[in-house]
């Protein structure tokens, strides 16, 4: 398994941030369909009960928009990952189907706040360390193109950046090739919610994608 730190340089700036980390062995599908019934209950659950300002309120997603104003980056304008899931859900768009991994991911996500990188464990290379994006640092968004990272909380790799809590990189995304996997959940504000979190989400990739080798482990 790489080795998985935070730098001084954003833990400075962001003092609380605690990371959690999930990996598993896993086969690609394109859908469940106990998984879509489980996201489709969930996404009309939370359309009836929550409002798009209540989801910037919600305690995971605050402390990461007070993480990204610390680091110098606007949270409405590089908006993460899991306030832009429940925009979509609360004004009654869902989720969209990608597979049952990354589907997987996209629940928990809407269901705890986190913002979370999921990753093609076997496309990192070398250890990995959560910094901050630097001016002019090339990445390439999935769906987005290229992104302005500067400031942005940031993985990189021997091989450079790749991974934001507003979006992932095509270098190390999720394929029908992807054997082994990665999830890191970015835990702005250390809430106690983090462990209880990972036990559910190793549950539910036992679940939806029959999951083997699965491993937790909590990084401050």
């Amino acid at each position: 398994m790489n080795k998985i730190s935070i730098s001084s340089e954003i833990k400075e700036k962001c003092p609380d941030l605690v990371l959690g980390c999930f990996s598993c062995n896993l086969t690609w599908a394109a859908s469940s369909n106990a998984l879509n019934e489980a996201i489709q209950n969930t996404c009309i659950k939370l359309a009836e009960t929550l409002t798009r300002p209540e989801i910037s309120q919600i305690d995971t997603i605050a402390s990461s928009r007070v993480a990204y104003k610390a680091l110098g980056k606007d949270p409405s304008r590089y908006r993460l990952s899991a306030e832009a899931l429940l925009r979509r859900v609360v004004t009654g768009k869902g989720l969209y189907q990608i597979n049952t991994i990354v589907d997987t991911l996209n629940l928990i996500s809407i269901e705890t706040g986190y913002s979370i990188g999921g990753y093609d464990l076997d496309k990192i290379q070398g250890d990995i360390v959560l910094g901050i994006g630097a001016k002019e640092e090339p990445y390439e968004g999935i769906g987005k193109g290229r992104l302005n990272i500067e400031n942005l909380p940031l993985f990189r790799d021997d091989k450079g950046a790749f991974g934001t809590p507003t979006s992932d990189s095509t270098r190390t995304m999720v394929t029908e090739n992807t054997n082994s996997f990665l999830m890191i959940f970015l835990n702005f504000g250390n809430h106690d919610s983090l462990e209880k979190v990972l036990v559910q989400t190793s549950d539910l990739y036992r679940k939806f994608t029959n999951a083997e080798d699965c491993q937790t482990f909590i990084i401050d």
